[in-house]
C-alpha cells in the first residue's frame, strides 16, 4: 500500500548551468523567508489586529526554461507536471451554470485519460483575473505570486476523505489505503497567456526541507498549504504563450511515495512580455484521482 511505502530518493538529471538552458527566462519569484514568522492565512475575515496574512517573502532570480524544448515531454508521475492539448466545449468559464454542468466534468475526463485513474471526483475551482478582481469581482482572484504547493503531506488525505465522504462513498478507509492523487487542471480562458503565466519546480529538486507548513484558516476549519524556502537546485518550467486548448496538469499530493509527489508553483513577471500585455485570465479545476 502506497502509504506504508518508505521514501525514495528519486532519481534527478544533473542540473545544467541556467545560462545553457534553451529558451529560458530569468525572473524573480517569491519565496517563504524561513527566518520570518510562520506563515497563516486567514480565509474569513480575522478578529481585529490579526493581520490576514503572516509570513514574509523574498524575491530570488530563478532560469524558467521552456518546458515545450525538453526532449522528453515532462510528466506527472517524474517532474510532477504535464502539458496536454484539449478543446474545451464550454462557451463562457464565468458562467458558475455552466462550469458545473460542462467543465467539471471536462475536467474528469481529461485527468483519467492522462492518468489511467479508475474514478477522478472534480471537486472546486478557481477562477484567476486580475482585473476583475481588482474592482471588486468576488467570483474572481488574482494570480498568486508565491512559491506554494496546494496541500500538505496530511491535508492531502483530509482533503480526498471530505470529498469521498460528501459523495456518501462507502469504506473511505479502505479507498485511501490504496493509491490516490490530487491533481489541478489549469488552463488559459483566453490566450495567449502573456501575463502573469505559471511556472512550476521540477518536483524532483524540492527537498523536503524547502516545504514549510502554512495554515488556511477557515470559519470552520483549519487546513494546511506548503509555503517553499528558496534551493538553488530548484529546476523552474513554464509553457510561454499558452493558449485556449492547452492545459497544465499539477500534481499538488500523492499518497504513492515513490514518485512525484507535490510540483510547487507560482505566477511569474515573464520578462519577454510585451508591453501592455492582457490581464491573465485562467480557471483551475482540482480533482481527485482514484487509482486501483
Amino acid at each position: 500500500m502506497a502509504t506504508q511505502l518508505a521514501d525514495l530518493q528519486l532519481s534527478v538529471p544533473p542540473l545544467p548551468d541556467p545560462a545553457e538552458w534553451p529558451h529560458r527566462v530569468i525572473a524573480p519569484v517569491n519565496y517563504l523567508d524561513p527566518a520570518g514568522p510562520r506563515p497563516v492565512a486567514w480565509m474569513v475575515e480575522p478578529p481585529p489586529g490579526t493581520p490576514v496574512r503572516t509570513g514574509s517573502y523574498v524575491e530570488r532570480p530563478v532560469a524558467i526554461a521552456d518546458l515545450r524544448a525538453l526532449r522528453e515531454p515532462p510528466s506527472l508521475d517524474a517532474q510532477g507536471f504535464a502539458l496536454v492539448r484539449h478543446a474545451s466545449a464550454v462557451a463562457d468559464f464565468y458562467d458558475p451554470a455552466e462550469i458545473r454542468q460542462r467543465y467539471l466534468a471536462e475536467a474528469e475526463q481529461v485527468v483519467r485519460a492522462a492518468t489511467g485513474a479508475a474514478r477522478v471526483i472534480a471537486f472546486d475551482h478557481n477562477l484567476r483575473n486580475g482585473a476583475r478582481a481588482q474592482v471588486g469581482d468576488g467570483a474572481v482572484r488574482e494570480p498568486v505570486r508565491r512559491v506554494h504547493n496546494d496541500f500538505t503531506a496530511r491535508s492531502g488525505y483530509t482533503r480526498a476523505r471530505l470529498e469521498l465522504e460528501a459523495r456518501g462513498v462507502a469504506d473511505v478507509d479502505d479507498v485511501l489505503r490504496r493509491r490516490f492523487a490530487l491533481i489541478n487542471l489549469w488552463r488559459p480562458i483566453r490566450g495567449p497567456v502573456l501575463d502573469a503565466p505559471l511556472a512550476l519546480i521540477d518536483a524532483r529538486t524540492i527537498a523536503p526541507r524547502d516545504l514549510v507548513l502554512q495554515d488556511l484558516i477557515y470559519r470552520d476549519r483549519i487546513g494546511e498549504t506548503y509555503a517553499v524556502s528558496y534551493n538553488p537546485a530548484h529546476r523552474w518550467f513554464y509553457a510561454p504563450a499558452m493558449q485556449r486548448d492547452e492545459a497544465l496538469l499539477i500534481k499538488v499530493f500523492d499518497s504513492d511515495t515513490r514518485v512525484a509527489r507535490f510540483s510547487a508553483h507560482s505566477a511569474f513577471d515573464d520578462p519577454s512580455a510585451p508591453a501592455g500585455a492582457p490581464p491573465r485570465e485562467s480557471i483551475e479545476v482540482r480533482t481527485l484521482a482514484l487509482f486501483g
